[in-house]
C-alpha cells in the first residue's frame, strides 16, 4: 500500500490529508484510460452518494467489482466495462479491498452479516471500509465480526453531499486501527479532499452524528429566518445575500439555501429533489438522539430538529431534500 500522505498536528492531534478540490471529470473519459496497474475495488452500495464515489475510484484508474440490491444501479458501470457481483459475498471473493455506502444500520448488518454478506467470503487480510452512516454500536459490533475472520474494518462515513461526492471533495471521517489509515487513505482520498482520522472504530460515526445534527439545527434555522424575512417584505435574494455577509452566516444559508429560487444547482431550486432525503435526516437525527441517551448529554435542539423531521416524514416529505423543511414551514401553519 501506499505509504501515508497524512500527518499529525500539533495542535489538534488528528491525523488527517487534505487534497486540492479537483474538477470533475466525465464518467465517458475514464473508460479510456489504462487500469492495469490497479488491483480491483469492490464497492457495494450504488444510491446518490455511492454512485459519483465509484465512479470517482474509476477516474482514478481502479477496476472495480459493484453490487446493488437494485440490478438497474449497476447498469452504467456494466456498460462501461466494469464487473457486476451476484451478491456481496461474490464480492467478497474477487476484491480484498471493499468499500460499502448504505443507508440504514440494518442494511449494513445484511450487506456484511446476511447469507449472502461480505463475511461468508471475506479473505483474511482484506480492508472493508464502511461509509455508511450508521449506529456506532453496529460499526464496532461489525469490527468485531470481521476481526475474527482476519480482515480489518473501518467506519468512514462522510460529509459534503451529492455534489462534493461528483467533484470528489467529500470529507471523510474514519474509525479503526491507526496503523490502516494510510491503506484506508488510498481509496478515501480518490473520493475526498479531506480524510480525517478521528480514533478507534466507531468515532468517525459519531463525528458524522454530530455534524448532522448541527446541519438540521442550522438548516431549520436558516428557514425559519428566512421565512420571517420573506413574510415581512424582504426579498429572498436580498435577505441571503445579507445573512451571509453577517453572523448569521452558515453552509445551509451560502451553500444550499432552502428557498427555491435563492441558488442554482440546489435541490431547493429543483423541487427538493436529489440531495439528501427528508427519511435520512431523521435517521441520522435518531442516531444523535441515541447516543445522547447513551451518553447523558443534553441536546434541547438537536431533540426539536428530531421531532420536526419526524413530522415531515409523515406529512409526505419523505422523499424530498431535507432543505424541503422551508416549504414545509410556509406550507404549515398549526405552529
Amino acid at each position: 500500500m501506499a505509504a501515508s500522505l497524512g500527518f499529525r498536528g500539533a495542535a489538534s492531534g488528528l491525523r488527517y490529508w487534505s487534497g486540492r478540490r479537483r474538477p470533475a471529470a466525465s464518467f465517458a473519459a475514464v473508460c479510456s484510460r489504462s487500469m492495469a496497474s490497479k488491483t480491483p475495488v469492490g464497492f457495494i452500495g450504488l444510491g446518490n452518494m455511492g454512485n459519483p464515489m465509484a465512479k470517482n475510484l474509476m477516474k482514478h484508474g481502479y477496476p472495480l467489482i459493484l453490487y446493488d440490491v437494485f440490478p438497474d444501479a449497476c447498469k452504467e458501470f456494466q456498460e462501461a466495462g466494469e464487473q457486476v457481483a451476484s451478491s456481496p459475498a461474490d464480492v467478497a471473493e474477487k476484491a480484498d479491498r471493499i468499500i460499502t455506502m448504505l443507508p440504514t444500520s440494518m442494511n449494513s448488518l445484511e450487506v456484511y452479516s446476511g447469507a449472502n454478506g461480505i463475511l461468508k467470503k471475506v479473505k483474511k487480510g482484506s480492508l472493508l471500509i464502511d461509509s455508511s452512516t450508521i449506529d456506532p454500536s453496529v460499526s464496532k459490533e461489525l469490527a468485531k465480526e470481521v476481526e475474527k475472520m482476519g480482515a480489518v474494518f473501518m467506519d468512514a462515513p462522510v460529509s459534503g453531499g451529492v455534489g462534493a461526492a461528483r467533484s470528489g471533495n467529500l470529507t471523510f471521517m474514519v474509525g479503526g486501527v491507526e496503523d490502516e489509515f494510510a491503506a484506508a487513505q488510498e481509496l478515501l482520498g480518490c473520493m475526498g479532499s479531506n480524510v480525517v482520522y478521528c480514533g478507534a472504530v466507531g468515532t468517525g460515526q459519531s463525528a458524522k452524528i454530530c455534524n448532522n445534527m448541527l446541519l438540521a439545527i442550522s438548516m431549520i434555522g436558516t428557514a425559519e429566518a428566512m421565512n420571517l424575512g420573506i413574510r415581512s417584505g424582504l426579498d429572498p435574494k436580498l435577505l441571503a445575500k445579507i445573512l451571509n455577509m453577517s453572523s448569521g452566516r452558515c453552509w445551509s444559508s451560502d451553500s444550499y439555501n432552502p428557498v427555491p429560487g435563492v441558488m442554482d444547482g440546489v435541490p431547493s431550486s429543483n423541487n427538493y429533489q436529489g440531495g439528501f432525503g427528508t427519511t435520512l435526516m431523521a435517521k441520522d437525527l435518531g442516531l444523535a438522539q441515541d447516543s445522547a441517551t447513551s451518553t447523558k448529554s443534553p441536546i434541547l435542539l438537536g431533540s426539536l430538529a428530531h421531532q420536526i423531521y419526524r413530522m415531515m416524514c409523515a406529512k409526505g416529505y419523505s422523499k424530498k431534500d431535507f432543505s424541503s423543511v422551508f416549504q414545509y414551514l410556509r406550507e404549515e401553519e398549526t405552529f
